[in-house]
């Protein structure tokens, strides 16, 4: 009777494990390499999108790993594999019913790179439409612009667009003004590569795949809510803060 019973107790305990782990699922998430927002670090992915996304998990008491992947596989996995969440992710209609959205992280600005020694006649982002600009594939920008017909050159080096600017294989380059500005002092082009327009601002986000509950999304934004106004989130950007960097995908 006394085995019965301790049977019965190891079961139950067993059963109430496996609620706990369902009510609370590992979270796989995704990102690319895009300083100072995510990068690598001596052994683990940092920065400062990368570490309020930690501290988001910290506080709901969510278990989690990181990975680094290129941008299209990330962003794929998440729409695809329940439980997994890619970031900076940025939030716009075409995306809004694909993921369950945390954030806002960070807002961004989509900015036209040219070169210095160039004059251009721009006062608006339609007057780029007589331009070759040059994107990165998978990115929203080249996305949006290529759905309104400008001329779109994409690739999958995210120096690619820099080079060929300088080289005048392309026009203009588009970016995020935090991240064009950080890859053009990064490589010394600083005399050679200026921005020229910046032409619209988006908010970036945690995006997770539809299936995660509802109830767990609720607690992660409501943990990133207290993080801004407690000035948690201001205090990791700032540690990670250098003139002009950033990403947005």
């Amino acid at each position: 009777m006394k085995r019965t019973t301790r049977r019965l107790a190891i079961l139950s305990l067993a059963c109430l494990c496996a609620a706990g782990a369902a009510a609370r699922p590992r979270l796989h998430i995704t990102t690319e390499s895009s300083p100072p927002s995510a990068m690598m670090g001596q052994s683990m992915v940092i920065g400062f999108a990368t570490e309020k996304v930690r501290r988001i998990m910290e506080r709901v008491g969510i278990d989690y790993e990181i990975e680094m992947l290129p941008w299209k596989r990330a962003y794929l996995l998440a729409q695809t594999k329940t439980n997994t969440c890619v970031y900076s992710t940025t939030r716009v209609p075409e995306r809004e019913a694909l993921f369950k959205w945390i954030g806002p992280t960070h807002a961004n600005d989509w900015t036209l790179f040219g070169r210095a020694d160039r004059r251009y006649r721009i006062a608006s982002i339609e007057d780029a439409r007589a331009y070759r600009i040059g994107a990165y594939n998978g990115d929203v920008r080249s996305e949006a612009l290529i759905a309104q017909g400008f001329i779109v050159d994409t690739v999958q080096d995210k120096l690619a667009n820099p080079r060929k600017l300088l080289v005048n294989r392309i026009d203009l380059w588009a970016s995020s003004m935090r991240v064009g500005s950080a890859i053009v002092a990064e490589n010394g082009w600083g005399g050679q590569i200026v921005p020229v327009l910046t032409f619209r601002r988006t908010e970036l986000y945690l995006a997770c795949n539809p299936g995660l509950p509802d109830a767990l999304v609720r607690k992660m934004n409501t943990a990133l809510r207290a993080m801004n106004s407690e000035g948690v989130s201001a205090a990791i950007e700032k540690k990670y803060h250098y003139a002009g960097t950033g990403v947005q995908r």
